[in-house]
């Protein structure tokens, strides 16, 4: 045998177009509502007015008749059949979580809830069918917002005495990373700068593209259940932990899924639903979620109210932070909804080098939808705060934010560094990553026009935001996650398999939805192996494919997923090395491996790897001492968590007169470490920060006091548009991880957008107006809000009607977003 097949062009590193997108763009793909099975019934869900209410009676016989209905069913029909929604995450041993029953028989905690479920021969039957439910609820006192659950005089579950569902600390001191926060705070009081400020972050929903779907089919040997769903591992294994049923006997299967942003990372109770009417009529089932049930019922994100202490010396140096979150998970502890703030914890010390740090974070229970995991997860809540903080530091001492920031960062040459809270650094440049913004930006030019503005008195003034962040992402080091009781590990699974004709199969644990895992893992896949990026096939999302995995979320595809296939090639190599030594009549250790093709080093000698794998099949000549396989799989569970950072600049266009705020330049340069594939990666950034953006100016969930959503659509739940954007300098600089098992070189992309933009277009806003003797805009920054805050020091003087544009007065659960639009 001769070498004359061509070293195949580097893959890592180039613009590839994702090749799942022909399908998905074309209609070719299968999403779970497409999906038809034989003699399929459909199913409506009646919810919930009420946020918090007894079910005294439920007639359901007006609905039995209706046309073409096989069931209508309660959660007294069921019992402990349904099973129950888990929490997987408690966050401290005496956590209070109520009991979360899929469909109650007793008692409803939040509007939305299901009360009852409608079998019938198709989706609209079932849903005018629905209509007919006659449920009579006695009322009771909801609980809504944090501060009203604090106090605990109305309860959303009065069998547990309380809201305050989990107290969780960590002080530096008592863990031995740094100093006492409260001997910093006080010597700043005397000698140096204190700054407190209390942030909301708001609710918000994560309005993916495609609606929740599950298809159950329980006719065949094993149960299988197709569901919209970002974690279809945690799915089977919660499905036989609540249900009884053996996990050997459970299928579940993710299709093309349309987004998901942390929203689809759950057990719903819709799942939990469809897998009891399926079991109980022996039949097929499909549900679907309509737009306003998911607005209403899948989990929402965010909510937290953050009381914060800064203390500096004179000069802007941090001596201390001192962070206390009160954090709503609404009606129930979710599958890691208890956590989320926690992950925070680790984060709220960003970049800097900060020498003491506390941090205590409550949890409580209300009567509104339950909150989890959205794009970031705790992440930008924290990144919010500190590089809000940090403007107003700068603002103290009289310089520029970025002045601030590097007199506080972590230098290159520090690296790896431990930081206060616990966390080692392993890589980072963030003069690099600023200087390089800071350039393209015209950093200095909109500084002296900002200037020049002021000077005038222009009616709309120019604001610049700064962020810088990093985050701990890749989630990752399985016993960090059993330290913190987390209730699953952070190790990822990958097989390879090369088939008789020479074609590859690659099977991952990571689910995908949207991220183009199949674009990217054949990229990795053809450099490492040497063979043409169309010859590989990912195979994802079918747990009877792919039998190990812990699915997709907080940035851990790549990072995990992606070193677990590096592992699996790299089994391949060396059991294929073993049969080409046979084969070639040569010593292992004389052989070469590139390009697809073991060599014999000094000769033209050679066997392409697709030849072994047809060798393998035909199996008519092998080692004695080999097993007839060259296929691999590898279990990869990373040593630490992987840190991309950035920093993001963005130049805002504030009236003054009327409070409307427009965009002018968003620049940003984040370090993602070697990057596997640009346009993906392009793709994520600017999602990634449409989704930021949209929280500080556009988003907000809004329940009235009677605890209904009132931005249960989306001509009240504004999601902006392209027209509502503008063009992003996308920048990169790449100092790539060196974690010691991270071979690639790589950092989490996915959700570095989201938790940077924020804040750097709300210091944008406040920039812009703080000469006017502003420090704080809450989010969203509608018009009225920001309009509202210019004129708060306008003294006793009333102002002209003329003068003022028109807003209703502000009331505590009133949607601020009333009378505007996302472009207004």
């Amino acid at each position: 045998m001769t070498a004359t097949q061509e070293r195949p062009a580097a893959e890592i590193g180039k613009d590839r177009r994702r090749k799942e997108d022909q399908r998905l763009i074309t209609g070719r793909t299968r999403w779970t509502d497409n999906i038809t099975l034989p003699g399929m019934l459909h199913l409506a869900m009646v919810r919930s007015p009420f946020a918090h209410a007894a079910i005294t009676s439920i007639d359901v016989e007006a609905a039995k008749a209706a046309t073409n209905v096989v069931a209508v069913l309660t959660g007294r029909d069921f019992g402990d059949e349904l099973g129950a929604c888990i929490n997987a995450w408690p966050i401290t041993p005496d956590q209070k979580t109520p009991p979360h029953s899929p469909m109650p028989a007793d008692r409803v905690a939040f509007a939305g809830e299901i009360v009852a479920v409608v079998v019938a021969r198709s989706a609209a039957e079932a849903r005018d069918a629905a209509e007919l439910v006659d449920v009579e609820y006695d009322e009771q006192p909801a609980v809504l917002g944090i501060k009203n659950a604090l106090e605990d005089s109305v309860l959303a579950h009065p069998d547990l005495g309380t809201n305050k569902s989990a107290l969780w600390v960590f002080d530096s001191s008592e863990a031995g990373t740094g100093g006492d926060v409260e001997a910093a705070i006080q010597q700043a009081r005397t000698d140096g700068i204190v700054i407190e400020r209390e942030y909301r972050q708001q609710r918000l929903i994560p309005a993916f593209m495609e609606p929740r779907s599950v298809v159950v089919d329980p006719t065949g040997e094993q149960l299988t259940m197709w569901s919209a769903t970002q974690i279809p591992h945690i799915l089977r294994f919660a499905l036989a932990a609540t249900t009884g049923v053996p996990e050997s006997k459970i299928r579940v299967i993710a299709p093309d899924v349309g987004g998901g942003f942390g929203g689809k990372l759950q057990t719903t109770p819709e799942e939990w639903i469809a897998w009891a009417v399926a079991r109980r009529l022996s039949k097929p089932v499909k549900y679907t979620e309509t737009r306003s049930e998911s607005l209403v019922s899948a989990h929402h994100g965010r909510d937290q109210v953050q009381t914060l202490s800064l203390a500096a010396d004179k000069d802007g140096k941090v001596t201390g932070l001192k962070v206390h979150l009160d954090a709503d998970l609404g009606a129930y502890v979710s599958l890691v909804g208890g956590g989320i703030p926690v992950l925070g914890a680790f984060m709220f010390n960003a970049i800097y080098k900060f020498p003491s740090y506390r941090f205590e974070c409550q949890t409580v229970l209300t009567n509104s939808t339950w909150t989890d995991a959205y794009r970031g997860a705790g992440r930008p809540e924290a990144t919010y705060a500190v590089e809000r903080l940090m403007d107003e530091l700068a603002a103290e001492v009289g310089v520029d934010p970025l002045v601030i920031r590097e007199r506080n960062w972590i230098t290159h040459e520090e690296f790896p560094f431990t930081t206060v809270a616990g966390l080692e650094y392993d890589s980072g440049n963030y003069e690099a990553a600023t200087a390089r913004a800071k350039e393209v930006f015209g950093y200095d030019a909109l500084r002296a026009e900002q200037g020049e503005r002021r000077a005038r008195g222009d009616r709309v003034q120019l604001g610049i935001g700064v962020s810088t962040f990093t985050e701990m992402c890749g989630l990752a080091p399985s016993r960090v996650l059993g330290s913190l009781d987390y209730g699953a590990g952070g190790w990822e699974h990958a097989s390879v398999r090369l088939l008789a004709t020479g074609k590859v199969e690659v099977v991952t644990g990571t689910s995908a939805h949207g991220q183009g895992h199949e674009t990217a893992f054949s990229q990795i896949v053809a450099d490492r192996l040497g063979v043409p990026f169309e010859d590989v096939e990912v195979l994802h999302g079918d747990t009877q494919v792919a039998h190990r995995g812990l699915d997709t979320y907080g940035s851990r595809s790549l990072v995990v997923g992606g070193e677990a296939l590096v592992q699996a090639v790299d089994k391949v190599i060396d059991k294929a090395r073993h049969l080409a030594s046979h084969l070639l009549e040569a010593s292992q250790d004389d052989l070469d491996y590139g390009g697809g093709r073991f060599t014999v080093r000094g000769t033209d000698q050679g066997i392409a790897i697709q030849e072994l794998a047809t060798a393998t099949f035909t199996g008519h000549n092998y080692p004695e001492d080999m097993e007839l396989s060259i296929d691999a799989e590898a279990t990869y569970d990373p040593v630490n968590f992987n840190y991309p950072h950035g920093t993001h600049l963005c130049a805002m266009e504030v009236d003054t007169e009327t409070g409307a705020v427009t965009m002018r330049k968003y620049t940003c340069c984040d370090d993602i470490g070697n990057i596997i594939n640009p346009l993906i990666v392009a793709g994520q950034v600017h999602g990634g920060l449409v989704q930021g953006i949209a929280q500080a100016l556009w988003e907000e969930a809004v329940h009235d006091d009677a605890g209904t959503l009132v931005t249960g659509s989306f001509v009240d739940y504004l999601l902006p548009t392209s027209a509502d954007t503008i063009s992003f300098d996308v920048l990169h600089t790449e100092e790539p991880s060196v974690c010691t098992t991270n071979t690639l070189g790589t950092k989490g992309v996915g959700e570095a957008g989201t938790i940077a933009s924020t804040p750097a277009v709300v210091n944008a806003v406040v920039d812009a107006v703080r000469h006017l003797g502003v420090d704080d805009i809450q989010m969203p920054c509608t018009p009225e809000r920001v309009w509202r805050a210019i004129h708060a020091h306008d003294g006793d003087a009333p102002t002209p009607e003329s003068a003022m544009p028109h807003f209703e007065e502000d009331a505590p659960n009133q949607d601020p977003t009333a009378g505007q639009g996302a472009g207004q």
